[in-house]
């Protein structure tokens, strides 16, 4: 690159070169000509501005024959790309020697990307350019008005977080909240307010933990958590020391779960919110449910649904992720019938927001309660053809939402169905799928589901010794975790080897 930079010193191609180091991505054309725009950006562009188009072409073409620059995008003839490599020596240099004219420049692009997108972007493609603009206000010295005029009112638009709940686009959204550390995940950079910082952490974490990278997901959770608690915003507390039981229960540590659930439950209720006052009691019955507390856990299921039946009278039902967890018990119980009529009213209500996991954890309701309803009645065929119809759909759903902390819920549903119909081969094929998403994830009580299912999966195939070593590998991680409502099917297993 020294020599590069030596051989077009004075010339119109390194002044095009260093433009390139205020990418992370292909150079727009319409990108390029907003920084060429007066006035100059003095070291940057004051040489660009003068140069005709026939010039400009030229010094690209020079740049082409050198290797330094792809060739033309059809799609964007205008626009210009380079190695990545390339672009990272360009703006790590760009940043050290002119750190004012760094700034500006991505001020420039900040404006631009944030006046290319529609006001409220309805697909992940139309959002595009809101997230290179977070990204480029970010560098610009602007991360509060980046966070608040566009993540925040554009991206999510504000509590609907409409980017995730309706686009699956939790890569994208952890992508551009990286722009807002110093140090991904720990250190949040400067020029944010102290709200801001804690809801960045607290952002962080749970798109974190829906890709699955669950250890990762730890620190800012439990950061957000202390940043809360010290400003007294106990509802947001509350919400943080949710998702922190949530992600312990995902990863195997049920006492830890509980103890965050529980904290949980206090925090909403010093804040005073009623929708988090009974979501969090759900959170509690869940980590109870989990660790086979099943009457302790009906009664806190019950009470959130009282609490809701109270603040939100058109939704007498609980549903959602809430629903889903008490739909789990409920199937725990063999509560067939009770579960379809829940999940009949509450799909309408997900499917009329279009509210991508909520429809595909009801989905996934429906399907296991016409398997249940197939193994346990004398009619199979209707249930177990319906059973395969949602799964197939909860499975889709559930890929498309873009959670994996919750993909292998569906994969071994589908896998027990298919074992119950007699595939075989495609039962195993979810089961591999499912547990290399929990081993990768430390998703541990996913992993004990899947070592459980092995083990059924083994018995059908006549593989006894197989079974064996599964279930042995199911109850020790049972007994590590505290995952206690698995130990009836511990027992039945153990009585049919």
């Amino acid at each position: 690159m020294a020599a590069y930079e030596s051989w077009f010193k004075g010339k119109p191609e390194l002044d095009i070169l260093r433009l390139m180091g205020l990418f992370d991505r292909p150079a727009e054309g319409g990108a390029l000509d907003a920084l060429r725009k007066e006035p100059a950006i003095p070291s940057l562009t004051t040489n660009l501005q003068s140069l005709s188009h026939a010039d400009w072409q030229y010094a690209v073409e020079s740049l082409r024959t050198a290797r330094l620059v792809a060739a033309p995008d059809p799609h964007d003839p205008e626009g210009l790309d380079c190695h990545p490599l390339l672009r990272e020596h360009l703006a790590d240099q760009l940043r050290a020697e002119d750190p004012a004219e760094w700034r500006e420049a991505h001020s420039r692009l900040y404006e631009y990307y944030k006046s290319r997108a529609k006001e409220r972007p309805d697909t992940l493609e139309e959002m595009t350019p809101l997230y290179a603009a977070v990204a480029h206000g970010c560098q610009a010295g602007r991360p509060q008005e980046a966070l608040t005029e566009v993540y925040w009112q554009r991206i999510t638009r504000g509590n609907k977080f409409f980017s995730t709940k309706k686009l699956g686009a939790f890569g994208a959204d952890l992508a551009a909240l990286s722009g807002f550390f110093d140090l991904p995940w720990r250190k949040v950079a400067d020029g944010l307010t102290e709200d801001a910082k804690a809801f960045v952490l607290g952002q962080a974490g749970f798109r974190l933990r829906a890709l699955g990278r669950l250890a990762e997901s730890a620190q800012p959770m439990q950061a957000a958590l202390e940043v809360r608690s010290a400003q007294k915003n106990w509802s947001e507390a509350a919400r943080n020391a949710s998702n922190l039981s949530g992600l312990y229960l995902t990863l195997g540590d049920v006492n830890q779960a509980l103890a965050y659930a529980r904290q949980s439950v206090e925090l909403a209720d010093r804040g005073g919110d009623a929708f988090l006052r009974m979501v969090n009691r759900t959170t509690l019955a869940d980590a109870l449910h989990q660790a086979g507390q099943l009457a302790e856990a009906e009664a806190a299921f019950r009470e959130a649904e009282e609490m809701q039946k109270a603040s939100q009278k058109e939704y007498p039902l609980l549903y959602a992720l809430q629903g889903f967890r008490y739909c789990d018990l409920l199937l725990s119980q063999g509560k067939v019938a009770e579960v379809q009529r829940r999940v009949g009213q509450t799909l309408e209500w997900a499917t009329t927001q279009n509210l991508l996991l909520d429809i595909a954890l009801d989905h996934l309701s429906l399907g296991r309660a016409h398997l249940l309803q197939a193994q346990i009645g004398a009619h199979r065929d209707a249930p177990l053809r319906d059973a395969a119809t949602y799964l197939d759909h909860a499975v889709d759903g559930l890929r498309q939402a873009g959670q994996q902390d919750e993909l292998p819920r569906g994969l071994l549903a589908r896998a027990e169905l298919r074992r119950a119909m007699g595939v075989l081969d495609k039962a195993r094929d979810d089961l591999h799928e499912a547990f290399s998403i929990a081993s990768r994830g430390g998703m541990r009580l996913h992993e004990a589901d899947c070592h459980l299912a092995y083990a059924r999966l083994y018995l059908a195939r006549g593989e006894k010794d197989k079974a064996r070593e599964s279930l042995a590998k199911a109850k020790q991680t049972i007994e590590q975790t505290g995952y206690h409502r698995r130990d009836k099917e511990v027992a039945e297993l153990e009585g049919q080897l």
